[in-house]
């Protein structure tokens, strides 16, 4: 049913930036993932929120470490999230994940994991100094 492929992730140096990208079939096949959002995982790190986006009206959060340099967008027309990271720092060094949920997502709510229906298989960003 749906499915969600990530690509984009690389190895670039500090300061560099990359765009992530995630094609999620669920808006074709008609799921309402209310909530998009990007989480990342770092070696010996429990997985953790980067950004959200609520897709009935495009709202977006971010957590505080990221805030002021990364950007997430939905590309409705092709069902695809994007994920722009700028100013990358080591400490950016992570597998990164798309999720897909029915929850409401925003400032005012930051999702858990268990919120979240759908995920991708993940794609490495490695920054080095």
């Amino acid at each position: 049913q749906v499915q969600l492929v990530e690509s984009g992730g690389g190895s670039v140096q500090a300061g560099g930036s990359l765009r992530l990208s995630c094609a999620a079939s669920a808006y074709g096949y008609g799921y309402s993932a209310h909530c998009m959002a990007w989480f990342r995982q770092a070696l010996g790190k429990e997985r953790e929120g980067v950004a959200t986006i609520y897709t009935n009206d495009a709202s977006t959060a971010y957590d505080d470490s990221v805030k002021g340099r990364f950007t997430i967008s939905q590309d409705i027309a092709n069902d695809t999230v994007y994920l722009q990271m700028n100013d990358l720092k080591p400490e950016d060094t992570a597998m990164y994940y798309c999720a897909a949920g029915r929850t409401y997502c925003g400032e005012s709510y930051w999702p858990h994991r268990a919120d979240f229906d759908f995920w991708g298989q993940g794609t490495q960003v490695t920054v080095s100094s």
